[in-house]
């Protein structure tokens, strides 16, 4: 029986990927493209560096099944491609946090020569439009769904596609709009977007909430709901909220430990008492990006790009 050996990595955190039996492969998941979205920056690489697997997935077992034991997760039986992919994420996110790098569920853009980090939360309502209204006005994205910083809350890196246009079986989602459908009804046509890759300091954090039904709020949050929102946007990587499949009622098993579930609260308190952390509700991206814009004034962000 053959074991086919792949290793996932993300700067320097490496996952060890191996399956036994099966037919004759190459990869274990075709497209890399949800990889690259979710974690910011995926490797892939035949063979492993690691001595121990990671994951271990018995292809010719007869029942569907997954488990994590001594720190290893184990899949039985046939698995989509879509499924492996949010178990990589998982998995990898996991091992990202072991190294001490963080991500987050988040957009960036430097605008005026500053970081801004637009945190997805707990709702995740309009920071991929804020982002696109930001590029309308010059901002440059840094990263698009995930921002990755080191232990300091220092931005090293981050997905630089904007949309996911093409899911694998079993990440299908109708709930989710089209995302050219909603550009559309903001702007004549989509900004253009202007990639930077340079590491950066996070000068400012928003939550943006774009809701056409409410007035335009601002609000500069305390330390709990700063940090509240920032925990929802790192705890979004661990899967405890995934049904992988829904015809068996898998779940994806807890991959975390309660020694650093609390480390990663410390760091996220330490990371908001750092930085000036705003709520900003507003009906469009315009409207939005104008308060964000007030804001800097109003901290003395006045650089230039």
């Amino acid at each position: 029986m053959g074991i086919f050996t792949e290793e996932f990595s993300s700067d320097r955190a490496k996952l060890r990927f191996d399956v036994v039996g099966g037919p004759p492969r190459s990869r274990i998941v075709e497209d890399d493209t949800f990889l690259n979205y979710r974690l910011g920056s995926v490797k892939t690489s035949q063979g492993s560096t690691k001595l121990r697997p990671d994951i271990v997935w018995y292809y010719d077992e007869p029942e569907k099944g997954i488990a994590f034991k001594d720190d290893q997760l184990i899949l039985k039986s046939r698995w989509e491609e879509g499924e492996l992919n949010k178990i990589l994420v998982s998995m990898l996110a996991n091992e990202m946090d072991k190294q001490g790098l963080h991500p987050f569920h988040s957009s960036s853009v430097i605008y005026r020569g500053q970081m801004i980090l637009l945190v997805g939360g707990e709702n995740n309502h309009g920071k991929s439009m804020t982002q696109l209204e930001g590029c309308r006005r010059g901002a440059l994205i840094f990263s698009t769904e995930t921002t990755v910083t080191d232990a300091k809350g220092y931005a090293l890196y981050g997905s630089k596609n904007v949309y996911i246009r093409k899911r694998a079986k079993g990440t299908e989602r109708s709930d989710i709009p089209d995302q050219d459908e909603g550009v559309l009804k903001f702007w004549e046509k989509e900004p253009e977007m202007k990639l930077t890759y340079e590491p950066s300091e996070i000068h400012l954090a928003i939550m943006p909430c774009i809701d056409g039904h409410f007035d335009t709020q601002v609000t500069r949050m305390n330390q709990f709901e700063a940090s509240y929102q920032s925990y929802h946007s790192l705890m979004n990587f661990f899967g405890l909220n995934q049904l992988l499949c829904g015809e068996k009622g898998l779940a994806m098993p807890i991959i975390d430990t309660d020694e650093r579930h609390q480390a990663r609260a410390a760091f996220v308190s330490e990371f908001v008492s750092g930085r000036p952390f705003y709520l900003v509700r507003g009906k469009t991206p315009q409207i939005v990006f104008d308060e964000i814009e007030h804001i800097m004034t109003e901290l003395g962000m006045n650089g230039s790009i």
